[in-house]
């Protein structure tokens, strides 16, 4: 199998699965070197993925008692629309404003004429994220169609992506941990390695796919282990 960005992504054993989830366990359980407001933040995005109204007003809430910005959850939020479609993030914003309240901090505007910086503002954002594998990313993406290169550089990094209010790591692992929740191996095996490149450790992977894992049914979770357990054996 390749992954999106064009590198091939093996299947492994169930030994170097299980050590990589137990190893996840115990960065979990230790908080490894993500911060709780951190992963209060990844509970909220994998709410929104997995479309549980329930379960994201609660996390919301307890994203609120830990001190997690109102402006970070908006930007998880925003960026929910790219990661898992427009009904789920609309829903996910209904909610939120039930719980938040009116938006107090809308951030950067979405202005047209900004159109330029956002391309330049979007190549070097995809380029953190994607790193060496950049450039065959946009050949991919020319590939399936040539409207996918724009909309990829300008409206997902330079629009959303790259605005201000929230830096690209904790962007990164909120993003990872939506797409682990979907039947995408290619993107999923894209933003573990993204993970990587915007500053994260393979012990804070480990302790984010371990999180992502309980709201994962058994056989999803070992198919997310599996392709992590290549990424994670890899010099990048």
């Amino acid at each position: 199998m390749e992954g999106w960005s064009g590198e091939r992504v093996p299947v492994f054993g169930w030994e170097s699965v299980m050590v990589n989830a137990e190893r996840g366990m115990r960065n979990a359980e230790q908080q490894g070197g993500i911060d709780p407001r951190t992963i209060a933040l990844i509970r909220v995005a994998l709410a929104i993925a997995i479309g549980d109204e329930a379960k994201a007003r609660d996390r919301m809430i307890a994203a609120r008692a830990a001190t997690v910005p109102d402006q970070w959850i908006d930007e998880i939020l925003l960026q929910s629309f790219l990661n898992v479609g427009y009904p789920l993030a609309l829903m996910a914003f209904g909610v939120w404003r039930t719980v938040a309240g009116p938006v107090k901090e809308p951030g950067e505007p979405i202005a047209h004429g900004l159109w330029e910086d956002w391309t330049r503002r979007g190549a070097a954002t995809c380029g953190a994220v994607y790193g060496r594998t950049f450039h065959k990313l946009m050949q991919n993406l020319k590939g399936l169609h040539p409207a996918l290169e724009a909309l990829v550089l300008v409206d997902a990094y330079g629009k959303v992506i790259g605005r201000p209010g929230l830096d690209l790591r904790r962007r990164e692992l909120c993003t990872l941990a939506a797409v682990a929740t979907l039947t995408t191996p290619k993107q999923l095996h894209a933003h573990l390695r993204g993970a990587l490149n915007t500053g994260s450790t393979k012990e804070d992977v480990d302790a984010v796919l371990a999180i992502v894992e309980q709201d994962l049914a058994p056989d999803r979770a070992l198919k997310v282990w599996e392709i992590w357990a290549d990424v994670r054996g890899r010099n990048l």
